[in-house]
């Protein structure tokens, strides 16, 4: 009797997924809730665990393969018939071998599958037609993969009365150089991180205001406290508790900040749930720190600890990365002096955290070397006043000056 392997529930609105890497071949025995491949969503890359013990008996989904809830990614094999698995394995073989030869790409428009659903709803929104966009799927469907990428090539619907509109080819590389230059296609992860930072950028009202912050009073006391704080809490002080506390007392007295744009109307959130931007060997990802406003420095630390560490092996979940109202990016760990972060769409606001660096600077009169760090509000200027996002900045620079105002709630 087989076992048949699924593809799982993908979360809320993702409704297709791109099959990474199998990490069982046809033959292999596997044992129950064993990692047997990944799923790429527009979102994060899950794992597929093995729903029985068995063989591996057939792959049906192949890695580049657009799969959607439900669908069939293979079978186990057991008792008997695991017996059969080498010769399915073989078969398997001699099929995709011969596959090129037998199967040809459509051209575009050459399809009579309708678009994927997502893609039908991806091409409306850009009004692209589907005879514009090569299709990867079965027969040539047109998936919501091939939709991002046309419109990162800037693919744009032809005007009524002019000819079809020919998108120029990036230019051909120089004999010279050809061979040096690997083609690699974006994962749908980085293809949505891409899509969502541009049509930040296309939508929103962007802008951005600095400041500088003194650190000498959250190192001070961070140098001070921290040895008692890993004891007691088991975890390490840094500075994100700081500034995720510093934020969400600023976003209780500027909740424009906090809140987001839906069509005419403005929806203002009574909570805070703090989006922290991690960067991963796959790219960007920002899970949330749920109800932060709630939370103490320590309470919000084991939480980034342990978001961040699921980033790292990749073993967010969908429920992690949504639901965000504000969002955190620290540039500083990796020696960033000065940035203007992107929005994290729908949310109006996003606060850039940089390097630490030793500068001179006026003191009561007196030129002192104090530990400064630039910070960097970029905010939806539809929704934000530059008053606003001015006195939100300054407030995040006085909690983090005087960090007795954390404690006090002041």
């Amino acid at each position: 009797m087989a076992t048949e392997i699924r593809v799982p529930t993908l979360g809320e609105s993702v409704s297709e997924a791109t099959v990474g890497t199998w990490f069982k071949k046809v033959g292999d025995a596997i044992k129950a809730d064993e990692p047997l491949c990944e799923l790429e969503t527009d979102k994060v890359t899950i794992e597929v665990p093995a729903p029985a013990s068995g063989v591996l008996s057939e792959i049906t989904a192949n890695a580049g393969d657009t799969v959607e809830p439900g669908g069939l990614l293979g079978q186990i094999a057991e008792g008997a018939a695991a017996a059969a698995a080498p010769a399915a394995a073989e078969k398997v073989e001699k099929a995709a071998a011969a596959a090129p030869a037998a199967e040809t790409k459509p051209a575009a428009g050459a399809s009579s599958m309708p678009p994927a659903p997502a893609a039908a709803k991806l091409l409306a929104e850009n009004n692209i037609a589907a005879d514009q966009v090569d299709g990867s799927g079965k027969r040539g469907q047109v998936l919501k993969g091939d939709v991002i990428a046309a419109v990162a090539k800037g693919i744009t619907a032809p005007a009524a009365s002019a000819e079809p509109v020919k998108v120029a080819a990036r230019p051909a590389s120089s004999a010279a150089d050809a061979p040096r230059e690997e083609r690699v296609k974006m994962t749908r992860l980085r293809q949505t991180i891409a899509k969502r930072l541009k049509d930040a950028q296309n939508t929103a009202a962007m802008l951005t205001t600095y400041n500088e912050v003194d650190m000498k009073a959250v190192m001070d006391l961070r140098s001070r406290y921290k040895d008692i704080f890993e004891k007691k809490h088991g975890v390490k002080l840094g500075f994100m508790g700081f500034f995720t506390k510093a934020v969400t007392h600023a976003l209780k007295e500027l909740p424009a900040v906090n809140a987001e744009i839906d069509g005419t109307d403005i929806i203002y959130k009574n909570y805070c749930h703090v989006g922290v931007a991690v960067g991963t060997d796959k790219g960007l990802v920002v899970p949330v720190v749920r109800d932060a406003d709630q939370m103490s420095i320590a309470e919000i630390e084991k939480e980034i600890g342990r978001l961040g560490k699921l980033a790292r092996d990749g073993a967010l979940s969908m429920a992690d990365m949504q639901g965000g109202t504000f969002t955190i990016s620290n540039g500083g760990v990796y020696g960033s002096l000065m940035s203007s972060p992107i929005l994290n769409a729908p949310q109006s606001g996003i606060l850039g955290m940089h390097k630490i660096q030793e500068r001179p600077v006026v003191v009561g009169g007196q030129i002192v070397i104090r530990p400064m760090m630039y910070l960097a509000l970029s905010y939806d200027h539809r929704m934000v006043d530059g008053k606003e996002a001015v006195t939100f900045l300054v407030r995040v620079k006085e909690s983090l000056e005087d960090p007795e105002r954390l404690v006090l709630d002041l």
